[in-house]
């Protein structure tokens, strides 16, 4: 089959090949899936730079975790049914060293969900990491009927789908943008009000729109960067969830967390709960066969370009999502 893969860590020019690779038969339990797009998160550059681990896992990887494709075979214990189904993947190379960056890829059935007719596969290539991201981030600390949510980065993979599913479990959402055009996006998506961190005093625009009392979920993807806004953000006793460090450090004010109270929490999506996997699978079903989502504008790369898709992710890409066509 064909695939991209790195032996070594570095740069992507310089550590990627583009080749041939041996086919792999089914296991108990896994599908064998033919790759219609894979997607490329930032979570996929990182052991391929050495900046968050440094080592190889693996002798070689295939990266990507997620991608989209057809079911072509399946292991003891799969229904065979489930040849012919179009799905979405996730956590393709999660502990694994051959992800979705190939013609095919084998992961256990439980992480190839059915992908409704409604959707394209470059839209769900681009589903798992930042949609289960989202959907727990928005929901792990409870319900959000009635609660006002401020989602930061209201246009970066996952922030626009935390605006979509916050919006659709009856929140008023505040999202934080970079420019007017990604205040229209965001909007779009469902934000009740967007707020622009370059042009505009976030923490002065919050009070304003909640009367002084702050949001009562902030879910944020640059924690050291941000902590130190927390206390002009939050409301008292609110509840912060961290999914993206941004940096290596960040500290918050020991008298005010005393005062108000706030809980953090910080979230890793490839060690959720089980249940909450099965309940994000569920509500993207739900609704996407609703038609009641939005998808951010894919750029599509070929194979051979997968050094590009790397760097492009690297240098940040928020407001759209890449992909590699394998088909």
């Amino acid at each position: 089959m064909k695939a991209a893969w790195y032996d070594e860590q570095g740069e992507p020019a310089k550590v990627f090949k583009v080749g041939e690779l041996p086919d792999q038969e089914t296991g108990p339990g896994d599908v064998k899936v033919a790759i219609r797009a894979s997607g490329a998160n930032p979570t996929d550059t990182y052991t391929r730079s050495g900046v968050r681990r440094r080592g190889m896992p693996f002798p070689r990887i295939v990266p990507h975790q997620d991608g989209a494709g057809v079911i072509v075979a399946v292991g003891d214990g799969v229904p065979k049914q489930r040849i012919g189904e179009r799905v979405w993947l996730f956590m393709a190379q999660w502990q694994r060293a051959l992800g979705t960056a190939a013609e095919f890829c084998l992961l256990p059935s439980g992480r190839a969900a059915k992908l409704p007719d409604n959707c394209s596969f470059n839209e769900g290539a681009c589903l798992g990491v930042p949609w289960l991201t989202a959907h727990y981030a928005v929901l792990c600390d409870g319900p959000v009927a009635g609660r006002t949510v401020l989602v930061a980065g209201g246009t970066g993979a996952v922030g626009y789908y935390a605006v979509q599913i916050a919006k659709h479990e009856g929140a008023r959402v505040i999202a934080t943008v970079g420019s007017a055009e990604k205040g229209r996006i965001a909007r779009e998506a469902g934000a009740d009000e967007v707020i622009d961190f370059r042009a505009e005093d976030v923490g002065a625009r919050i009070a304003e729109l909640t009367n002084d009392m702050g949001a009562d979920r902030l879910l944020e993807p640059h924690f050291a960067k941000n902590a130190p806004l927390f206390p002009k953000m939050l409301a008292k006793k609110g509840t912060v969830i961290v999914y993206g460090a941004g940096g290596t450090e960040g500290a918050i004010s020991a008298g005010w967390g005393i005062q108000n109270q706030p809980t953090i929490k910080f979230i890793y999506m490839y060690e959720l709960p089980a249940q909450a996997y099965l309940r994000s699978v569920a509500d993207f079903e739900r609704l996407q066969g609703a038609g009641k989502l939005k998808h951010l504008p894919v750029r599509e790369f070929s194979l051979d370009q997968i050094a590009q898709v790397h760097e492009t992710v690297e240098k940040g890409n928020s407001g759209t999502r890449m992909v590699i066509a394998m088909a």
